[in-house]
Formats: C-alpha cells, sequence, structure tokens
C-alpha cells in the first residue's frame, strides 16, 4: 500500500521514473530502524515542488550512543529529487528545549536522487521538538516540516571543571607548587555556545589558556581559589580549592670547626651542616668572610682555614635562601704557631703572654710621667682661659639710673627746658651747656 502511494506520487513528477524510485524507497523502508513517518503536510510539500523538489522519503532514527538505555540523539535522514539537472539546498534541523534553540545545518546538491543525514545530539534532559526546515541558497526559507517530539537525555558531556592541587601538604615559600585546571564542555563547541572561565583567588594574573598554574612563587597567605564557567546555552559549573602557604623560615645551620687551638701546619677546615634535614642548601647563597683576611668567599659550604696564620681569626658564614632571607653563624678560629719557623715567620706573629712569666720594661712608667705632665699642663692653661673669658662677660656700666618724676616727666633739677622744632627736650645749666633728654634710658645727656 504505502509503494502504491509512493508510486502515484511519482506519477505527477517523474514519469517513467517511478518504477525505479519505488523499489528504491522499498530498499529503505526495509533497512530503516523505525517505520518512515507518513508525509501528510500538503502545504509543506506543495511549497517543496513550487521550489522543483520533490520530497522522496523521511526518516528520523532515535540512537542511544552511550548505550546506557535511554535516548540521547536523533538523526534524520531525508531523500530529495529535482526537476532540474542540478538544484543546491540548506537544511537545518532545529532543536527546541526550555526556549532554546540549538541547528544542525548541511548544505547538499540535489542531482537527480539525493540523499542527506543530519544528527541531533541531546545536550539536556527534557523533551525536544525538532523541525527540518529548507532553505535556498540565498537564504530565503522554503518551507519546514515539524518531527516528532523526543524525551532525552544528554549525549554530550556537560559543562565539568576541577582544581586540584600537586604540592606536599605544608606548603611553605618556594615549596614546588602547582595547580591543575581541569576543564571539560562537548555542549558549548557542539553548537556554537561556547561560554566564559572566570578565575579568581590568585596574587597574580592567570591567563584563561592557563592548564596549570605554578604557585610556588606565591607569597604567604591563604588562598581561596575559584573558577566559574557557564555556555549560551546556560549550563554552568564551578570548583574551589583552598591552599595555605607559610613563611619558609631562615635556614637553620651550625659550622663545624676542625683545626681549631691546632698549629698551623695541621689542616684546617670550617663546614655548614644543616639542622633540617629536610633543607636543601645546594641552591642557597653562601657567603665566608673572615676578620683577618680582606674580600669574601662565597658559593661553597666548607671553608679551608689551613691558610690562615697563626692568632685568632673570626670567621662569619651568611646564608641567604631563595626567598631573600639569611641567617648568620660565627666561630673563633685559633691558630696556634708551628715549632719549624723561619726568623721571618715568627717576626710576623702576634704577640704572646705568658702569665706573671711576661718579661716587662720600665719603659710604661716614663710614659705615664709624660702623659701626665702634659694633661697638667693643659688643664692649666685652660683654667687661665676660662678666666679671661669671665671678664670678658662683664656686663658694661649702664650710666646713671632714670632720671624722671612719679608723674612721669623728665626732672630738669631747676634748670629751664625747651622744644626745639623737631620737638627734642633741652635743658640749659648756668654755663651754657645743654643736655638733651634721652626717650630710651630716661636720662640727660650731655650735648
Amino acid at each position: 500500500m504505502r509503494c502504491q502511494i509512493w508510486q502515484s506520487h511519482f506519477l505527477q513528477h517523474q514519469g517513467v521514473k517511478n518504477l525505479r524510485n519505488c523499489l528504491l524507497m522499498l530498499f529503505v523502508l526495509l533497512s530503516a530502524s523505525l517505520t518512515t513517518l507518513p508525509v501528510s503536510a500538503e502545504g509543506e510539500l506543495s511549497e517543496l515542488s513550487d521550489a522543483g523538489i520533490t520530497l522522496v522519503a523521511l526518516r528520523n532514527d532515535t540512537l542511544d550512543l552511550n548505550q546506557d538505555g535511554d535516548i540521547d540523539a536523533v538523526r534524520v535522514v531525508v531523500i530529495l529529487n529535482s526537476t532540474y539537472p542540478s538544484t543546491f539546498i540548506e537544511l537545518r534541523l532545529i532543536a527546541s528545549h526550555n526556549d532554546r534553540e540549538v541547528i544542525e545545518k548541511t548544505t547538499m546538491e540535489i542531482s537527480g536522487q539525493t540523499n542527506a543525514s543530519l544528527t541531533y545530539d541531546a545536550w539536556a534532559s527534557g523533551k525536544h521538538e525538532l523541525e527540518l526546515v529548507f532553505f535556498d541558497m540565498n537564504g530565503v526559507r522554503i518551507t519546514g516540516i515539524e518531527l516528532p517530539t523526543f524525551d532525552m537525555v544528554p549525549s554530550l558531556q556537560t559543562p565539568m571543571l576541577g582544581l586540584e592541587l600537586f604540592g606536599s601538604d605544608t606548603l611553605e615559600t618556594g615549596s614546588s607548587c602547582e595547580v591543575n585546571r581541569m576543564f571539560a564542555d562537548e555542549t558549548g563547541p557542539r553548537y556554537g555556545a561556547i561560554g566564559t572561565q572566570t578565575f579568581i583567588g590568585a596574587p597574580f594574573t592567570v591567563l584563561d589558556n592557563a592548564t596549570i598554574i605554578d604557585c610556588s612563587n606565591w607569597p604567604a597567605g591563604q588562598y581561596s581559589l575559584k573558577e566559574t564557567y557557564r555556555n549560551e546555552l546556560g549550563q554552568t559549573a564551578e570548583s574551589w580549592l583552598n591552599l595555605s602557604i607559610q613563611n619558609r623560615p631562615a635556614p637553620e645551620f651550625e659550622l663545624l670547626l676542625t683545626g681549631d687551638q691546632m698549629a698551623t701546619d695541621r689542616p684546617c677546615l670550617v663546614a655548614l651542616q644543616g639542622l633540617n634535614s629536610n633543607e636543601d642548601f645546594t641552591s642557597y647563597q653562601k657567603t665566608w668572610e673572615v676578620s683577618t683576611l680582606k674580600g669574601a668567599i662565597s658559593n661553597s659550604s666548607v671553608f679551608d682555614c689551613s691558610s690562615l696564620p697563626a692568632g685568632v681569626h673570626l670567621i662569619i658564614l651568611k646564608v641567604t635562601n631563595l626567598e631573600n632571607i639569611v641567617s648568620t653563624e660565627a666561630v673563633n678560629l685559633v691558630r696556634l704557631p708551628a715549632l719549624d719557623l723561619s726568623a721571618e715567620e715568627q717576626e710576623a706573629l702576634p704577640s704572646q703572654s705568658y702569665g706573671d712569666e711576661t718579661n716587662t720594661e720600665a719603659v710604661g712608667w716614663y710614659t705615664m710621667a709624660a702623659l701626665g705632665l702634659i694633661v697638667a699642663i693643659v688643664v692649666f692653661v685652660l683654667l687661665v682661659r676660662i678666666k679671661e673669658h669671665d671678664e670678658l662677660l662683664a656686663l658694661p656700666e649702664l650710666g646713671p639710673p632714670p632720671q624722671i618724676l612719679a608723674d612721669g616727666t623728665p626732672d630738669s633739677e631747676g634748670l629751664p627746658t625747651m622744644n626745639d622744632d623737631e620737638g627734642q627736650l633741652w635743658r640749659k645749666h648756668p654755663d651754657g651747656s645743654l643736655d638733651w633728654w634721652d626717650t630710651s634710658f630716661n636720662i640727660w645727656q650731655r650735648w
């Protein structure tokens, strides 16, 4: 019966090719995993016919890609024929779920009888409405065919984020530390709905494409790392990681001394020895300083002191770790003179005390007496200069006391007074001499 229906349809459009098309259709029906959908939308078929296209067959197969027993994909197969020698069209399989659409499309050339296949992979659980739409090469919609609604589960991996720490249980500044960023999203790239990743919590900028974050150079502190992702289909994922980095303590070490209190003809070594078995001093900067030598000796864990002459030497070692934290240790080294020394070597030896048996000379008493005499002379000269200086500091004579009356006016002592044109007050003595009134000191000054 199906074959007869298709044959009647073909007689209107294909003429002598009816028998061949019927046989091909029969083959498709036998090989399909599901029954062929009946074509009942005459309007859609009419619009295809107006465009010179004949729908030979349309089939959709539900798929279980991960073999878990649930439908997670649909494959749509369409067979078309054209009245023209060659026709180009674009097929779009539009799937709608929760008001979001994704599109699978393909461009095909219809030359004679041609088939095309489109597969829709479900990206979320629930009902998915499908529609097959035909477009010409100018992007003008020809028609669309509604397909059944399918209840499916995701066939694609939903977004996943992960932050994994690689390092010791107790992290210190400079410790080996890496954060591995894991990310997967098959849905977004599949349908051109790639989202954005956001990473926060790091003290420095982290690039989006950095899959491994080096945290060995981070300063000490408490860190709460968070990464989030959201694609354009609304799917989200997030991941958290908390880590703590402690300040690395200063290098702990001691100095082992070999050859102390020994003669200069015996071996002598000063060696660094760490107090923490887990601390590696290889990459640390080491600087040796010796009080009796100029300059410093760097980057050596052992100092050969065999060449130091007899005497007391202060040996200092400064160790700087990779975080520029410095520790300093020091030892006093005593080197005794060897027995077989030449006269020149003995002359260069430092002074040596023999206790009560040390020979002394009277030159010390003479020196003390001379110094005492010099000090006495200096003190005498200073005392004389200080006395002269005190006389110079005596206040000068300020003259007679102020000569004013109780009412504040100048006391002329009975002598006649007068004011000149400039307002200056004068008094005249019997001998004709004059005095002028000094308002600064309130006294009469001789003129």
